[in-house]
């Protein structure tokens, strides 16, 4: 026939299959109200901004993270605008202390419907100045840890219409950025274990979502930690994480995942920034490796001699951060509880960025 010899066949065709695809996620959609939904690292940053937004839903929360003073913190915060909230001191890398913590939650909430993986741990520095400690760390926070946490959730899981796990892992698993060797290996093998998880369980229902951020404003810089010529790495790291042009805030990146984890969507790539490099290290590998080395040359070298080890951030202010250039992150250090652990203000957002103190060494999340 003369319709569909001209195209439009195929063309009505594949508008069918969007149209399906579209009713389909629909049907999928997830209400949170009543939901029990667990997020590790979400005394700070991320976790907390996720927690913020799924407790205006209606969603049962329970937080874990390592700090118990932070971890108060954002309890307070949560429940004073009205939140269930059960916040359990837990360390990821510890399978006993992660299976008593999901015990608990069920126990307090009677169920167990979402899992956020979005606990979290930097080191910056050049190779030469990272140790086998440095990698073991963060292998056990961003791929030992989620798989402990989904191992013992998922019993609780399977019984739950709807359930879903989300995995946050980073640009950095799918480009290696020079400088961040730890963490881009950990983070590859979290993207790993999320996409073998989403096969694997699509089966039983438990739609699972690897959620790959670029740069966010979560304010996170001053708890990270900073090998060899400390001061020059927190600078070039607090302002790429701060400028408006290079990162994107940390509310509208929370809004997206929770849309993504709300449709049970298999991946949600997170800032155009990150999906151009995703795209360039697929596209032109040998292009990107090229920048990727001029990009290590040009970043600082290692420390003098005796002048090596790690430095939080907080330590490692300088002239250059923070300045004018680190304005947008410095704000949400305070909004999302990044201060450190021995201030003691009773609010969250009640005072203003710390600037040069020292502070014992803090993961970020």
């Amino acid at each position: 026939m003369a319709w569909a010899r001209s195209g439009l066949l195929p063309a009505a065709a594949g508008l069918g299959a969007v149209v399906a695809a579209r009713a389909a996620r629909a049907g999928r959609r997830l209400d949170f109200r009543g939901r029990s939904v667990l997020i590790t690292g979400g005394s700070r940053g991320l976790g907390l901004v996720l927690a913020r937004e799924l407790a205006g839903e209606g969603a049962r929360l329970t937080l874990l993270a390592r700090d118990a003073a932070t971890l108060e913190r954002a309890e307070r915060d949560l429940a004073g605008g009205g939140a269930e909230v059960l916040a359990i001191p837990c360390d990821v890398r510890d399978r006993g202390a992660v299976e008593g913590a999901v015990a608990a939650a069920v126990a307090r909430h009677g169920r167990l419907d979402v899992v956020v993986n979005n606990a979290g741990v930097i080191q910056v520095g050049p190779l030469a100045e990272m140790t086998l400690a440095d990698f073991e760390e963060a292998l056990g926070v961003h791929f030992w840890g989620p798989l402990y946490v989904t191992l013992a959730a998922l019993p609780h899981l399977r019984r739950q219409a709807g359930a879903r796990v989300v995995n946050i892992t980073s640009i950095g698993g799918q480009v290696a950025v020079p400088h961040l060797l730890p963490y881009s290996a950990s983070k590859f093998a979290g993207v790993g274990l999320s996409d073998g998880l989403r096969a694997e369980l699509a089966k039983e229902g438990i739609r699972v979502t690897t959620v790959v951020p670029g740069l966010l404003r979560t304010g996170s810089p001053p708890n990270a930690r900073f090998k060899g010529r400390h001061r020059a790495e927190y600078a070039w790291f607090a302002i790429s994480d701060a400028l408006p042009f290079t990162s994107i805030d940390a509310g509208r990146a929370a809004r997206q995942i929770i849309e993504a984890c709300r449709y049970g969507d298999p991946a949600l790539t997170i800032t155009i920034q990150a999906r151009a490099a995703e795209l360039a290290n697929r596209l032109f590998p040998t292009l990107t490796a090229n920048l990727l080395a001029l990009a290590d040359r040009l970043l600082p070298g290692p420390a003098a001699e005796g002048e090596g080890g790690a430095r939080s951030g907080w330590e490692s202010q300088s002239a250059a951060a923070p300045s004018f250039l680190t304005q947008l992150s410095d704000r949400a250090t305070t909004e999302n509880n990044q201060r450190p652990p021995d201030q003691t203000a009773t609010g969250i957002a009640d005072a203003a960025p710390p600037t040069m103190q020292t502070v014992a060494e803090e993961q970020p999340s």
